[in-house]
């Protein structure tokens, strides 16, 4: 679990995040959702430890990340997994080489000892097999499983993917949202998930939280969020013509 406490983050005169209060919470998949410009990816970069909130704290379980230790800080990165929107693949390094890596980092593992946690997150994935092939030679949604596996390969406590659908089909997208809820649930992971995309929110969104403007505007889950009143939110979902026909049917059919 994840809980952060009235977080405020600025660049110079301009505020981004403006008290953010909410709770991440384990064995779901968390959402944050929001326009261009909301501070989606400042938030995250602030759960990250990139950022440091000039007020507020984010709290690891019971442990603010601010009051860590350097040891302290090096123990939770090594719990950390994160998926990049680009996924962020060594084009140089085999899929073994790519998925090895975190390991290599973090662990004091044996290479067969390595290899054979590669390999069991790679057939987690549904690509076994692929170890000695390059990122090259492998499709984009491949490369998207890849980058999950690596992810995981550590056993993570919290995951963070930042819009992990970017540049997939929607077929293919919808594999992706699904690993990702799948494997949250199997090793109880506090999973946050940056997005845009309706289909995710619509997919998974067991928790979301929704920013307009660096305030936190409305949270819930993804099956709230098509019933509330709140106009911001509305708005948003109601942005993409797949939603607005959604509308459309569902007043038709009141």
């Amino acid at each position: 679990m994840i809980t952060v406490e009235n977080i405020k983050k600025r660049f110079g005169d301009e505020e981004i995040l403006k008290g953010i209060s909410t709770v991440f919470e384990k064995g779901k998949t968390n959402l944050i959702i929001g326009q261009s410009g909301s501070g989606k990816t400042v938030m995250l970069k602030c759960l990250l430890g990139l950022f440091k909130p000039e007020e507020g704290l984010i709290y690891y379980e019971n442990e603010a990340i601010q009051n860590m230790d350097d040891e302290q800080q090096r123990n939770l990165r090594e719990e950390i997994g994160m998926l990049f929107q680009g996924g962020a693949l060594f084009d140089s390094m085999t899929i073994e080489e790519n998925v090895m890596f975190p390991l290599r980092m973090f662990s004091r593992q044996k290479k067969s000892e390595m290899l054979e946690r590669v390999n069991e997150v790679l057939e987690r994935v549904n690509l076994g097999g692929v170890n000695k092939k390059y990122p090259s030679e492998i499709s984009g949604g491949m490369q998207k499983r890849v980058s999950i596996a690596r992810a995981i390969v550590n056993k993570p406590k919290y995951l963070f993917c930042d819009e992990p659908n970017s540049g997939l089909d929607p077929k293919t997208a919808t594999v992706i949202d699904n690993l990702i809820q799948e494997i949250t649930h199997e090793n109880d992971i506090t999973t946050v998930v940056v997005t845009h995309d309706m289909n995710s929110v619509m997919e998974i969104g067991e928790n979301i939280v929704f920013l307009k403007n660096g305030v936190l505007v409305w949270q819930g889950s993804n099956k709230e969020i098509f019933s509330t009143d709140n106009q911001d939110v509305t708005d948003f979902v109601y942005s993409s013509d797949l939603f607005k026909k959604i509308r459309d049917i569902q007043i038709k059919e009141q």
